[in-house]
């Protein structure tokens, strides 16, 4: 990478998400790159990394094209093919930029959606067929006023491929200011949803929230709190240590009936903060909120902290009081003795819902035995973590399930790792089911490692 500035492109980004990284064998050359790649569009250059001390190259390269539609393109119909005969499948990926701190692949929904400005006389099937010319929509949602019930004159479009995506923002009238979309959950009123579709499509998988049980104390040791005070609201602030997604903190906090918003606060550059604004419909809501996931444990290892913060409400008279604490008492009241639709508002169910381990976003198969130490590795798959490394013991946890797995190795210093199986089977069933899923808010790319090196004068690798 420490040529490109003699090279003749002047911003790298221009536009975003048109640059690909490219993992390649060491054989590839530029212009067979060049040629591969050639019929997506216009290439603006290629740049072979090379080893700064032997010049020979690394395996990766990097591939610029004139528009993001093309870059997309590429990516899609070339991630896991082969180039020349004899060589292994590339890995094909939008190259990191200045605004994502991470390559993405094709299943990054921050590549698929886009946010458009509309008339505020649009229905969701006035922005469907809009934008379907561009590709096929997975849905839209058009964003309304929850007092009035109007449009605010902004949807999202969701569509199933990157390319498609961005060819929509590239070809579209541009009074529609067409965007991708940062990824946000919707609020739970009804109207923020494309008809037919239920708010599980937008969670991520809310159910899997289950495993996850929320401490419920005895009702008589309940503490006596005093809801005149001013400080509490209707709004909490989150803070979390681990890579939370927005859907994995939505899904914890929408157990709890009630939820008007909730938002991941990130910088410029679209990077979590670690914080979230999550917002309640009544003050009980979020007063049963702060109670019982301050301190919670999620995943296992990493303790949310939860306050209130200022809403700007008016509390200091005398009705906003009496309000206020009725609420909460009616709140208190319904969640100890009265029925409830929602499942996990029940003391009967939490009971019968221990808390996991493993939190994930993939049904996993039971646990099995490890293979024994001295066992032949038949295959190697290489991971990569983020935001963070796991836990040796949850990675043959979730690894192990999948049958032969030998050991788990983790590169000291490094947020990646290798899984040694016996089985070459059992390595590639763990690469399908694992590659690109979240394991207790790590997100890992499980691939299939390169051989080690045999050098007379060295031992082999023993991960």
């Amino acid at each position: 990478m420490d040529d490109y500035s003699s090279k003749q492109v002047e911003n790298l980004d221009d536009p975003p998400n048109s640059r690909l990284f490219v993992v390649t064998s060491r054989s590839i050359s530029e212009d067979e790159l060049r040629d591969t790649f050639s019929i997506f569009g216009d290439i603006q250059g290629v740049w072979v990394v090379k080893d700064k001390q032997t010049k020979e190259p690394k395996g990766i390269s990097y591939v610029k094209f004139a528009r993001s539609s093309q870059a997309c393109l590429a990516m899609e119909e070339m991630h896991g093919k082969v180039i020349s005969e004899g060589t292994k499948p590339i890995k094909v990926l939008i190259a990191q930029s200045r605004s994502s701190t991470r390559h993405r692949d094709v299943e990054d929904e921050e590549l698929t959606r886009i946010f458009v400005t509309i008339p505020k006389s649009y229905t969701e099937e006035d922005l469907k067929e809009t934008f379907k010319e561009y590709g096929d929509i997975e849905y839209c949602v058009i964003l309304k006023n929850k007092a009035t019930g109007e449009s605010k004159g902004l949807g999202y479009v969701r569509y199933y491929k990157p390319s498609q995506a961005s060819l929509a923002i590239e070809n579209c009238d541009k009074t529609y200011r067409a965007i991708l979309a940062e990824p946000r959950n919707k609020a739970t009123a009804n109207e923020d949803y494309p008809a037919g579709s239920s708010r599980n499509d937008y969670m991520g998988g809310a159910e899997q929230m289950n495993q996850y049980a929320l401490p419920l104390p005895d009702p008589n040791n309940y503490q006596v709190i005093d809801y005149r005070s001013a400080e509490f609201t209707r709004s909490l602030m989150v803070s979390t240590r681990a890579g939370l997604t927005q859907e994995q903190l939505f899904a914890l906090f929408d157990l709890i009936p009630g939820m008007e918003y909730c938002e991941l606060q990130r910088d410029a550059y679209g990077i979590g903060k670690g914080h979230a604004l999550i917002r309640y419909s009544n003050l009980g809501s979020a007063v049963y909120a702060k109670e019982k996931l301050n301190g919670f444990e999620y995943p296992p290892g990493n303790r949310l902290v939860v306050n209130f913060i200022e809403d700007g409400e008016d509390r200091s008279g005398s009705v906003g009081r009496m309000a206020m604490q009725f609420v909460a008492a009616q709140m208190m009241s319904a969640v100890w003795n009265g029925p409830s639709t929602s499942q996990v508002m029940k003391p009967s169910s939490f009971s019968a819902m221990p808390i996991s381990r493993i939190q994930t976003d993939v049904n996993l198969p039971p646990p099995k035995k490890l293979a024994p130490p001295d066992s032949k590795a038949k295959e190697r798959l290489f991971v990569v973590f983020s935001p963070a490394t796991l836990p040796t013991d949850i990675l043959e946890d979730v690894f192990c399930r999948f049958g032969s797995l030998i050991e788990v190795h983790l590169v000291s210093g490094r947020k990646v790792g290798y899984m040694k199986y016996a089985d070459k089977q059992c390595a590639d069933e763990a690469m399908s089911v694992l590659n690109g899923r979240m394991v207790n808010g790590v997100r890992m790319k499980v691939m299939l490692a390169d051989p080690p090196r045999e050098e007379s004068h060295k031992r082999l690798r023993t991960y």
